[in-house]
């Protein structure tokens, strides 16, 4: 319905309050509000017997569901399958648009659940890196055809590798130029098998030479060092996630998240093993940043099967390269290791249960059978059954629901998320935060702009939360020595960011269905949206900006029309006639903090005519 709609928009040159059913700024009191909003939860099922082959033919009276232990009446079911061998995967039709207009819609295959493999180069030694890549080159070999498969990359932000697509070839083609990169964030970048040593450590190899208290002061140093890091990763991690969420919204049904990673660090516990003067010094978590990721996914209908990409561990403590002088002199130092090992090893086993288990998809850890593992994922996770319900308990409180979903027949396994944050169905906060959390006004709306901000970072993928199309053309064939009105050059990239510049005109047509809106007695529709175009070079160094947040008060007359048109929104840029760079458009919805974006490079526009 969405891309109906959208295909249905046209996209006219609209200045600020000059058409019927474009952006208009109103006073900034809020109205009283009549919500009429009911919220549907949808919940994908995998159902596995007991030699895990995916269960089919259930039927609806076989499940059995419930919300915090309260019974639900299933509102629809529906049962999906993997396409078969002798069948290609269809992709939904790409947009035909004139030259100069684009769009964050991005053509993905239809009918069937879709497969992202994400090569996680971040937390994953390099040597762990090149096993990942030989694994997926034998798992192409015998792929089948017919199922549809994109990869991604994280370094320290996500990069699509390779859209989706069915053909064997072309995957292996994409995996093929993956040469691999090591971790910035990695104490041992290059392998796994390595135990990092203590103050202790490298007193001991000095001869014993420190004072007590400065060994326990250096270890609490080194512990505030790597908590740092492992939070860093953490909040790459996390970010990474929200925008592989934000980009595949408007793809229908379920997303696969094939996740290889060696570790993934949530939570930093106190050091009650090394002798640091403060063992809480390094504590840290990423608790309230999963939660939000977690029910981004869910949104976004993604289930993760993480794959541990270090295949089956063996001590690394063990090895001629580990076992040297640092034991001999301290025998205690193995036993104080190998606990440290396992508690490591079983924190990151559990955190990627727990992301599996949060979002219905199932981990995979020691095994060297990568392949197998990419296998058995998509084929468990391309048979499902969808059930939507209407939750009985309407009171929207931001509390977390537990969804328990059973069937008749014994011996089954099911995966599916297990519960949900009850926010307002109206704007996707929750009432907690609103009342009492920093970043969020009275009105609901979303003050941090730190999501819009990582979304519209250079090279990331575009979010489709919010469908829309936008023109970009020159404004006129001269040149300015300033930029346009409105416009933000950034003052680390002035060297590279100076005139002559071209300016462009940016119309924005927003799919209005996308929008959330509060009610008023008199119909009128109220919205807050955020318009940002910005420029980038090839660093990704932000070069320019402008942006606008635009209070929506809408007519009935006014709504029909922009379902027609869209809501449109003029904005201006200017960009050096000298260099090579792109410009990055997005669309903010300020009550639930949804986002589409894409970018586009200028060269395809720079000898565009002007528009008229």
């Amino acid at each position: 319905m969405r891309l109906f709609i959208l295909m249905t928009l046209l996209l006219a040159v609209a200045v600020r309050g000059q058409a019927q059913g474009s952006p208009t700024q109103t006073p900034r009191t809020e109205p009283t509000t009549l919500r009429a909003q009911a919220k549907l939860v949808v919940v994908d099922v995998v159902v596995i017997d007991r030699e895990r082959r995916p269960v089919r033919n259930l039927k609806q009276q076989d499940f059995i569901l419930s919300e915090s232990k309260s019974p639900q009446t299933i509102s629809s079911f529906e049962e999906h399958r993997a396409p078969a061998a002798t069948d290609a995967a269809k992709l939904s039709p790409a947009l035909r648009l004139p030259r100069g207009v684009f769009t964050n819609f991005s053509a993905a295959p239809a009918g069937s659940a879709v497969n992202i493999l994400l090569l996680d180069t971040l937390n994953t030694p390099l040597q762990d890196q090149a096993y990942v890549r030989s694994q997926l080159l034998q798992y192409l070999k015998s792929a089948r055809p017919g199922i549809p498969v994109a990869i991604f990359g994280l370094t320290t932000r996500l990069l699509m590798l390779q859209g989706f697509t069915s053909d064997p070839d072309i995957l292996k083609s994409a995996v093929l130029k993956q040469s691999g990169k090591a971790s910035p964030l990695l104490d041992n970048a290059l392998s796994s098998a390595a135990t990092a040593d203590s103050a202790s450590d490298l007193n001991a190899a000095g001869g014993g030479r420190m004072p007590p208290e400065v060994v326990a002061n250096l270890q609490t140093f080194m512990d505030r060092q790597a908590s740092f890091q492992l939070m860093q990763r953490a909040k790459y991690t996390l970010d990474a996630m929200n925008a592989l969420a934000r980009f595949l919204t408007s793809i229908p049904g379920r997303k696969n998240l094939l996740w290889f990673s060696g570790s993934f660090p949530l939570d930093v516990l106190p050091d009650a093993e090394n002798g640091a003067s403060d063992p809480f010094a390094g504590v840290a978590s990423s608790e309230t940043e999963y939660r939000e990721t977690v029910d981004l996914l869910a949104r976004s209908q993604v289930a993760v099967y993480p794959i541990d990409a270090r295949g089956l561990m063996t001590s690394p403590n063990m090895s001629a390269a580990n076992a040297g002088t640092k034991y001999a002199r301290n025998p205690a130092a193995l036993g104080r290791d190998e606990s440290a090992l396992f508690q490591q090893n079983a924190g990151e086993h559990a955190t990627m249960e727990r992301m599996a288990t949060d979002t219905g998809g199932r981990a995979f850890f020691n095994t060297n059978g990568l392949s197998q593992a990419v296998s058995k994922a998509i084929d468990e996770g391309s048979n499902y059954y969808t059930l939507t319900y209407s939750p009985t308990n309407t009171k929207w409180k931001g509390d977390f629901r537990r969804i328990e979903v059973k069937v008749l027949q014994p011996g089954y396994t099911l995966a599916y998320r297990h519960g949900y944050s009850a926010d307002d169905p109206a704007t996707g906060v929750s009432p907690l935060t609103t009342a009492a959390g920093p970043g969020i006004d009275a009105a609901g709306t979303h003050q941090d702009p730190a999501q819009m901000v990582k979304a519209m970072a250079h090279g990331v993928p575009g979010a489709t939360q919010i469908l829309f199309k936008v023109r970009v053309l020159p404004v006129s064939t001269a040149s300015e020595e300033t930029v346009a009105p409105g416009n933000v050059i950034n003052a680390p990239n002035q060297t590279i960011v100076h005139g002559p510049f071209r300016r462009y005109g940016v119309d924005f047509a927003v799919l209005p269905l996308d929008i959330s809106y509060t009610l008023t007695p008199d119909a009128i529709r109220h919205g807050v949206v955020e318009f940002v175009t910005v420029v980038y070079p090839p660093d990704g160094l932000l070069a320019n900006r402008t942006s606008e947040t635009i209070r929506l008060q809408l007519t009935p007359e006014q709504f029909a029309a922009s379902v027609k048109g869209g809501l449109l929104f003029h904005q201006e840029i200017s960009v050096p006639m000298k260099g090579d760079f792109t410009i990055r458009t997005g669309v903010h919805d300020m009550r639930n903090n949804n986002i589409g974006a894409t970018e586009l490079p200028v060269s395809s526009i720079v000898q565009l005519p002007p528009a008229h």
